[in-house]
């Protein structure tokens, strides 16, 4: 099993940078692929980016490529999501998970961290 804890949230004016990061607990989470979901009020969760166990095969959704990078670090269990040129429509809480294969959809994911919220300001 692995435990994951999101962080890095904040609130962030449009056109701003963060990155947020999750801390996975477990021995076997180089074994993981992991992956960022988003939830905005009122809609349902959607993909982000997802990484591979090795850290050498990235996805990005549509409305994120080119603007956000996902990484990990297996040394140190964690996994990152660089985001740049933030617009107010990323405004969500941000969820990291854990999974056996590196995939698109929620129930790819096996183990999910609490969630950080996001908030850009227009």
């Amino acid at each position: 099993q692995v435990h994951v804890v999101e962080s890095g949230g904040r609130l962030v004016q449009t056109g701003g940078s963060l990155r947020l990061s999750c801390a996975a607990s477990g021995r076997t989470f180089s074994r993981y692929a992991m992956g960022w979901f988003r939830q905005a009020p009122g809609k349902e969760r959607e993909f982000v980016a997802s990484v591979s166990w090795s850290g050498g095969s990235t996805h990005y959704a549509d409305s994120v490529k080119g603007r956000f990078a996902i990484s990990r670090d297996n040394a140190r269990s964690t996994v990152y999501l660089q985001m740049n040129s933030l617009k107010p429509e990323d405004t969500a809480v941000y969820y990291c998970a854990a999974g056996g294969s590196i995939g698109f959809m929620v129930h790819d994911y096996a183990y999910w961290g609490q969630g950080t919220q996001v908030t850009v300001s227009s």
